[in-house]
């Protein structure tokens, strides 16, 4: 080519059109969650022993215990939703019929997580198989002071 120069090189208009179109659309599934049924409830036990929290919600169609996952958060910034360790959700949670639910979540396992006055978020959440997750059911406790006193629970969903 440095023999020849560039009058050994041929220049070509090269192009191409095509009037064919391609789309598509996807769309994300939409994981039905629990309902809370009734207003929780704070049992302060005795002097605050054996204190627990009251949940009354709803399974959604199609889905059953296994499907939920109960995770809680400390109120404040930054606070995120994680699994609640140390319960299980199948022996503290009652059948009440028609796909309704009574889960008692005892305060001694949220002692960790709260101090005195400050809230926690209970939620119950829908896991698909898929890895997807529902919106979730929540409530808010505040375990009160020492004895469970001035202790309470309220709906947030």
């Amino acid at each position: 080519m440095l023999v020849l120069g560039l009058s050994g090189v041929r220049s070509t208009m090269a192009g191409w059109t095509d009037s064919e179109e391609a789309w598509a659309e996807f769309a994300a599934p939409t994981i039905p969650g629990p309902t809370l049924t009734e207003p929780c409830e704070f049992d302060p036990g005795f002097l605050g022993v054996g204190a627990e929290v009251e949940i009354y919600w709803q399974l959604p169609t199609g889905y059953q215990l296994d499907d939920i996952a109960v995770e809680a958060s400390t109120s404040g910034l930054g606070s995120v939703l994680a699994p609640l360790t140390g319960f299980n959700l199948q022996s503290n949670t009652t059948s009440t019929g028609n796909g309704t639910y009574t889960t008692e979540v005892p305060t001694h396992l949220l002692g960790g997580l709260i101090g005195l006055g400050s809230e926690l978020e209970i939620a119950f959440l829908v896991e698909h198989e898929s890895g997807w997750q529902s919106e979730p059911a929540s409530v808010a406790s505040n375990a009160g002071l020492i004895g469970a006193i001035g202790g309470n629970c309220r709906n947030l969903t």
